[in-house]
């Protein structure tokens, strides 16, 4: 690890958080002088963020333990265009009401995670609309314009990925990358905020932002990334066979997010403990050390640790006693209930219908494989009628069939 001389980066060293900084040496020295207010961007497309961006929102965690100032900005107006990095299509546009609802509903988790107020550490949230509507179109290209160029902005991965595969990027899209730099400038106008921090897809953006500060205000500013997150078995942090793991308890039950980190592999639980929990690293080394059987007692904690920090601790107690009793033979308050209906359904439509599966025709292969038990029956046939009782699909996936 590279010593460094601010608690800031030593922090984000230590735990791996680190893939790129703009200028090491000048941020560490920056950190070790004075509070710096840092901020990372999250567009809102959906009522709720998913635990791939839960890196991002434990940095601004980071931020604020060490004695700095953490800034959320929500993309209020960049969410109406749509950040073209990592997609391979263009986005749905969303009404102004529902990204308002949007943000209204995502904010919960922050402030769960983050010390809101008006002291020199206390974080705030702002909307990226307040002055991304306020902006003349002709204003933008005289003022804004001139400091990019076409020709670098076609190198920049989010823009090369779609042209490559020869896929439609729109006008709209390519403007992203303005406006996010834009954000940085008007940010470090109104907040003096000096750092912008990302996953590593964000780089081209973050070092966009940091030109146009030192063209149009000569401000000195500094970029941060992570790296990017994946899983053990090299899959994308935060998606499951079932679908997004959605950090807010309306998108996704709190013993499904707490059997997601349950259920990690062997591999991730050191890296995972370090990202995304308090638990000093003295007590990480000898939770990851663990062998065998134990290392399950190690994701245990990781699932206690991270519901409690995003649900609270009533969540983290329930899901882990529900656990405790599905696993003892017994029915958890927080399994997932399907209430059959009169007219009857398929054991197949049932697992659907619980959401172990996306489909009927998943299921019957599930059910072909021998994976699905209905009680302590195997369940053979995938047009048998569902009765109640309780549900499991392979080792990990549990609930409950109630009668009409």
């Amino acid at each position: 690890m590279t010593r460094y001389e601010s608690s800031l980066l030593r922090l984000l060293d230590e735990r791996g958080y680190i893939h790129q900084l703009t200028d090491a040496e000048g941020l560490d020295k920056l950190a070790a002088s004075q509070i710096v207010p840092g901020y990372i961007g999250f567009d809102a497309t959906a009522p709720s963020l998913h635990v791939g961006s839960l890196v991002q929102i434990m940095m601004l965690r980071r931020l604020q333990q060490s004695g700095h100032k953490p800034i959320v900005v929500m993309g209020g107006g960049t969410t109406k265009v749509g950040d073209p990095s990592g997609k391979d299509e263009s986005r749905k546009m969303l009404t102004s009401e529902t990204i308002a609802d949007n943000i209204a509903s995502i904010r919960t988790v922050f402030e769960r995670l983050l010390t809101f107020g008006d002291g020199p550490t206390d974080a705030i949230l702002v909307d990226n609309d307040e002055w991304l509507s306020q902006l003349s179109y002709i204003d933008l290209l005289r003022d804004v314009g001139p400091h990019f160029t076409i020709n670098r902005m076609l190198t920049f991965d989010s823009v090369k990925l779609r042209l490559d595969r020869e896929q439609p990027l729109t006008f709209l899209e390519f403007n992203y990358m303005i406006l996010q730099a834009y954000d940085f400038r008007e940010l470090a106008l109104r907040y003096d905020c000096r750092l912008q921090m990302g996953g590593s897809d964000q780089w081209g953006n973050i070092v966009n932002g940091i030109e146009l500060g030192r063209r149009m205000e000569g401000r000195e500013l500094f970029g941060a990334t992570t790296p990017l997150l994946t899983t053990a078995d090299g899959s994308k942090m935060g998606k499951t066979a079932a679908g997004a793991v959605w950090l807010n308890e309306a998108q996704l039950p709190g013993y499904d997010f707490w059997q997601y980190w349950r259920n990690c592999d062997d591999r991730d639980v050191g890296r995972f403990l370090r990202l995304f929990t308090d638990l000093p690293l003295d007590e990480i080394a000898r939770l990851e050390s663990l062998e065998g059987a134990q290392i399950n007692d190690a994701k245990v904690v990781l699932a206690n640790e991270v519901t409690r920090l995003c649900r609270g601790e009533e969540a983290a107690s329930s899901a882990e006693e529900t656990a405790r009793q599905t696993f003892a033979g017994g029915v958890g308050t927080d399994l997932p209930v399907l209430d059959l209906p009169v007219e009857g359904m398929t054991i197949a439509a049932a697992c659907t219908a619980i959401g172990f599966t996306a489909s009927n025709g998943e299921a019957k292969r599930k059910i072909a494989e021998g994976a699905l038990w209905l009680d302590d029956a195997k369940v053979t046939d995938p047009n048998a009628p569902a009765t109640p009782g309780k549900l499991r699909l392979g080792k990990k996936k549990h609930g409950v069939l109630k009668p009409a």
